[in-house]
This record gives structure tokens, sequence and C-alpha cells, in this order.
């Protein structure tokens, strides 16, 4: 479980598509982005890359992304569960209580989309997309809270 209920979402996009396997409560960056309005273009694609570098962010996943045969099980409602290819939700302003969290955070830190969707600490260079700030230190379960503002 990557997000815990209490959250606040102010403002979603729910334009772009995802090809790959993710669990929600990450950072996913834009991979590529189609014309115009895009709304059912396939190539208005994001997700969870390995580095971070020099990317922009799309917003923090709400959805599970997964790979399932649908002829022989459903989608889980109750997690949110899409499947690998579907447009997905994408939350660009709110906060969030997550474990997609990496690096020493404090309270009021500013955070940064790190590789594999993990919402990080650390800075590397000015090539890190900001995406908001830390609300509180991580738990002992490795939960925090992150307020995104994208």
């Amino acid at each position: 479980m990557a997000l815990k209920p209490g959250r606040l979402i102010v403002s979603d996009e729910i334009g772009f598509f995802m090809t790959d396997v993710a669990e929600r409560g990450g950072i996913a960056l834009f991979s590529t982005v189609g014309s115009g309005e895009a709304l059912d273009q396939g190539a208005a694609l994001v997700g969870y890359p390995i580095s971070s570098l020099n990317a922009t962010a799309a917003g923090l996943l709400l959805n599970d992304v997964v790979s399932i045969d649908l002829t022989r099980q459903h989608l889980n409602q109750y997690k949110d569960e899409v499947q690998i290819g579907s447009k997905v939700q994408l939350m660009t302003r709110g906060w969030v209580t997550t474990n997609l969290v990496s690096g020493t955070i404090t309270a009021g830190g500013t955070a940064y989309a790190g590789p594999y969707g993990y919402i990080t600490a650390t800075n590397v260079g000015s090539a890190s997309p900001t995406v908001g700030k830390f609300l509180s230190k991580a738990d002992e379960d490795g939960y925090a809270r992150v307020s995104i503002n994208l």
C-alpha cells in the first residue's frame, strides 16, 4: 500500500495513459505528450522512469496500474486499479501520505521527483523536478505527508 486514506485532492488530471505496471503514490513523469487536448491520443504517456533528471513531473499517481488477465478476474475497484495501457488519475495539487519517499525527510523541506516514481528530499544538481514540500518526517513505517503543487 503506497497511499494512506487521509488526503486532500485540490486538482487532478485524467488525460494521460500509463503503459507500465506501477503502484499508486509516486510521481509520474511525462514520457511523450500528444498534441492539442490529447484526450484520447495514445501518445500522451506518463511513467515511472529510471531517471528523473531533466524530466517534467505530470502528477502523483492515484491508481494502481496492473497487468492481469481480465477474462479470469476483475479489477479491484476498491484499490482504484486500472489495467496497463489505460488512463490514470494524477493529482496535480493537494496533499497525501505515501511511503514512496526516500532520503532524509524533514518537515518543510522541498520534495523532488526521484527515480522509479519516488519522492525524494535530494536534489541531484538542478535537474530534479520540484514537486512540492514535505509536511512531516517519515514515520516508523516509512510514510510521510507530502504537499504536491504542480
